[in-house]
């Protein structure tokens, strides 16, 4: 069995040196001189840390949102369509990333089919939205063009990804995010994540950790096979697990949908998906398969009624987002053991809408240190491609509250970098832990909000063998 010493490693937090040895894709043992290694690492003085996960991904669509038209920056619907006027006039075009929650003018089919009139279709940045042209809705066999929401966009999303990508954009994709430290994710795709991942593994896909969660059309067959939340998935090398059922609830801030106590300014109060009483039998059932759930919920009302759901079936899992809290919901997700799976760059991302359309509640969004105070578990993610796959962004976020040189904002829901971190692993470095490392050029304790969003990674293994190697 070939043993693996990475030497000269500085534990992140610990003063002094240290050696891992790995055997098997595990760490066997720390400053264990007795037996020799067949290969040596050396670290040279590296913070070392546990590999890092992103807890909520949606890993097709990042893949596909590097060949997209990217309109994230685009203030106003005449600003996106300038864009798609742009581009070359033939083919199906796809373009990514536009809020349009604060625009003065919603956008319109009519704005859509003037600017290219090739099949064209603008996904939203939080993909509860889809503009399409009529063009596109004739290629892609939809009911309708125009801007579609919730169901209707998923539908439209799921039409658009009907071919894979690439193997060589996947592999790019996976190298990204091992150069940032990045060894896990939990996907939460529209998709059969366990068979998709299972194929990618078996055609030689660089090595990456996956729980992989699925939607309610699959819990039949998942309970009937067993699969139980953890399970390893046969023929993936132990890499891939299975996951949690997801289940959407609400909507999205920036479409108006995430359902609210109080109404937004304009009227109503968002929607909800899926009624508590049918969430609960859903979680019910999932509860005992012994599948964990991964509960959408942005609103406060909507974050409400999935804790009742909850505390009625008894379920393990998780709140996905966690947006908007009432002051009574904190302490319950430690009383009932949920975590809060939030993404901190959504709080940036959607300031200015908070601001705009839950000002009068806007401390009770993106509630970290609330959270944390009221002892939740806290999971950071991206919800990539919502925001960019990188823990460090999510990292950065979660301690500064702040990018781009503005004002932290509301400073007080910051939490510690050692927070973030712990928010962000899934194991330590002791014996028996996967061998899943990183190694840093900087120690993150003593990094500021700009500097961990930049940090640099020398080294990542997955279960001890090297993905990415700065050095």
């Amino acid at each position: 069995m070939t043993r693996i010493t990475f030497t000269r490693a500085r534990p992140v937090g610990r003063d002094g040196e240290v050696a891992f040895a790995v055997e098997d894709g595990r760490i066997v043992a720390v400053d264990d001189p007795a037996r020799p290694a067949d290969h040596v690492v050396d670290l040279e003085g590296r913070w070392v840390m546990p590999g890092l996960w992103d807890r909520h991904v949606h890993f097709t669509q990042w893949a596909r949102t590097w060949g997209r038209l990217d309109v994230s920056a685009a203030s106003s619907a005449e600003e996106v369509c300038a864009s798609v006027a742009l581009a070359p006039p033939d083919g199906l075009l796809v373009g990514f990333g536009f809020r349009w929650a604060t625009w003065e003018q919603p956008p319109t089919l009519d704005g859509l089919d003037a600017a290219r009139a090739a099949p064209t279709v603008v996904l939203s940045g939080d993909l509860h939205t889809s503009w399409v042209n009529s063009a596109a809705a004739r290629e892609l066999g939809l009911p309708r063009a125009g801007v579609l929401r919730e169901d209707e966009a998923f539908a439209a999303q799921r039409v658009l990804d009907a071919a894979p990508p690439a193997p060589e954009a996947l592999a790019a994709v996976i190298a990204a995010a091992h150069a940032r430290g990045l060894v896990g994710i939990v996907d939460l795709e529209m998709a059969d994540n366990a068979a998709v991942w299972t194929e990618r593994v078996q055609a030689g896909a660089p090595p990456l950790r996956v729980v992989a969660g699925f939607y309610r059309e699959l819990l039949d067959s998942r309970i009937a096979q067993g699969a139980t939340t953890g399970l390893g998935v046969p023929g993936t090398r132990g890499l891939v697990v299975h996951g949690p059922l997801k289940v959407i609830t609400d909507g999205s801030l920036n479409t108006l949908t995430a359902h609210c106590r109080d109404p937004y300014p304009a009227g109503g109060h968002g929607i909800q998906n899926v009624p508590g009483e049918e969430l609960a039998r859903l979680l019910s059932r999932a509860h005992a398969g012994g599948i964990h759930a991964a509960v959408h919920a942005i609103g406060d009302r909507a974050n409400t009624i999935a804790l009742d759901a909850f505390a009625a079936s008894g379920a393990r899992g998780s709140i996905e987002h966690a947006q908007l809290l009432a002051e009574d919901d904190l302490p319950r997700f430690a009383a009932l053991g949920v975590v809060a799976s939030v993404q901190p760059e959504h709080a940036l991302d959607d300031r200015d809408a908070t601001d705009a359309l839950w000002g009068d509640r806007a401390d009770r969004a993106f509630a970290l240190r609330s959270l944390l105070d009221a002892g939740a578990r806290l999971a950071l993610g991206s919800d990539a491609p919502v925001a960019p796959l990188d823990p460090w962004i999510a990292i950065a976020a979660a301690v500064a509250r702040t990018r781009d040189g503005r004002a932290p904002w509301h400073p007080e829901q910051a939490i510690t970098v050692v927070e973030a971190l712990a928010a962000s692993t899934r194991h330590d470095l002791s014996p028996g832990a996967p061998a899943d490392l990183v190694a840093l050029d900087q120690d993150p304790l003593a990094a500021d909000g700009d500097a961990l969003r930049r940090i640099p990674v020398a080294l990542t293994t997955v279960a001890g063998a090297v993905v990415h190697d700065a050095r």
